[in-house]
């Protein structure tokens, strides 16, 4: 805050706003945010392996068929391809892999499936006991 000293009346004092603390300040803050915005850009870079040359989702031809659950847009699920019951869904894969030696369940559902439908047969295999459920994901385009 500044003052003036003289003038007609010998002590009055006339306030002056002094700007220059409020300039340097903000003058600091857009240097600040000039620096910090190109850092909060978030990049991911990945390196997606090639196609495999072989065709991996065959079978072994001398072993069991894998077991897949599979969620259709209506919310019907099959176990390999035969529609099954909510209700029944989780005793039936535990039959299917007590007679197996791999405990994997793998878990489809179509692209259009609502989300919620997905995720509650999820939560009934996780419920069941599956410890190792794969999800299968659609094929990438090839170029």
């Amino acid at each position: 805050m500044a003052f003036s000293v003289g003038g007609s009346k010998p002590k009055q004092i006339v306030p002056q706003m002094n700007v220059t603390p409020l300039v340097d300040v903000v003058l600091v803050l857009l240097i600040i945010f000039m620096v910090v915005t190109p850092l909060l850009t978030k990049q991911a870079w990945m390196n997606v392996p090639p196609a495999p040359k072989t065709d991996v989702t065959d079978a072994p031809a001398d072993g069991p068929p894998p077991i897949v659950v599979t969620v259709d847009v209506t919310g019907n699920i099959r176990i390999n391809a035969e529609a099954v019951d909510r209700a029944q869904l989780v005793g039936v894969v535990q039959g299917m892999l007590n007679a197996r030696a791999d405990k994997v369940v793998f878990f489809d559902a179509a692209s259009e499936t609502p989300y919620e439908k997905a995720v509650e047969v999820l939560d009934l295999l996780k419920g069941g006991g599956m410890e190792t459920i794969a999800v299968l994901a659609d094929a990438l385009p090839t170029n």
